[in-house]
């Protein structure tokens, strides 16, 4: 088994990466669990494999799969449409009675992005449990390079096109290794707070450091 593996592999359970998020999924069913079913759920940029690894099988729950294309779906109490997690247009304030999101605001380019999608989580959700890295963990989790966030970008943007590194593939193009690096923004434990002031925030850690927060209002 690699470094890699061992580290940051999802779909190997015995990763640090996937043992972590179970036991964060495990925290999300604490939360939930006296909630009044039937239950509606938004995930932004969920899968539905992702809710069978984590064995999901309660009843009176309905998961909504926001993507920006739509999927086939086999689980019946889910559903996949199209959409933009910074314009959430197709629902009325307030329409899910959860909104869940787990990896997906860093992907969003800007700050100003983030701001929008936060926004929109906290008007179409009653209530919300929303995950990202922490900015300051040392290795940067989607290279799973130590130190990587903080060099300066164009160093960045050479590592990732001439380099493959953790979940990055060596890109084809320099303007395609621009574009893979402006897409990951990852956030501070101050801005979470900026973006979900009524939150509560849970800092996940490992070896004495946050490596994620989770902010949540449930």
């Amino acid at each position: 088994m690699s470094f890699l593996d061992k580290l940051a592999n999802n779909k190997n359970k015995a990763s640090l990466s996937h043992k972590m998020r179970s036991k964060r999924f495990l925290f999300f069913l604490s939360l939930i669990k006296d909630l009044p079913r039937p239950l509606s759920i938004l995930d932004i940029g969920g899968t539905e494999e992702f809710w069978k690894a984590m064995q999901f099988q309660e009843e009176g729950i309905h998961i909504t799969l926001l993507n920006l294309t739509e999927v086939a779906i086999s689980n019946p109490d889910m559903q996949s449409v199209a959409g933009d997690a910074t314009n959430l247009h197709l629902f009325a304030d307030q329409s899910f009675d959860l909104v869940f999101s787990n990896s997906v605001i860093e992907h969003l380019f800007t700050w100003e992005n983030q701001q929008k999608m936060a926004a929109e989580v906290q008007r179409v959700g009653k209530r919300f449990f929303i995950q990202t890295p922490n900015y300051w963990f040392p290795i940067e989790p989607h290279w799973v390079f130590p130190l990587f966030q903080y060099l300066p970008f164009s160093q960045r943007v050479f590592l990732t096109r001439h380099f493959s590194l953790g979940h990055i593939q060596k890109s084809l193009s320099k303007r395609e290794a621009i574009e893979q690096v402006r897409e990951i923004r990852l956030l501070s434990l101050r801005e979470m707070k900026q973006l979900f002031p009524d939150a509560n925030i849970y800092a996940e850690k490992f070896i004495g450091f946050d490596k994620s927060f989770i902010a949540y209002k449930v």
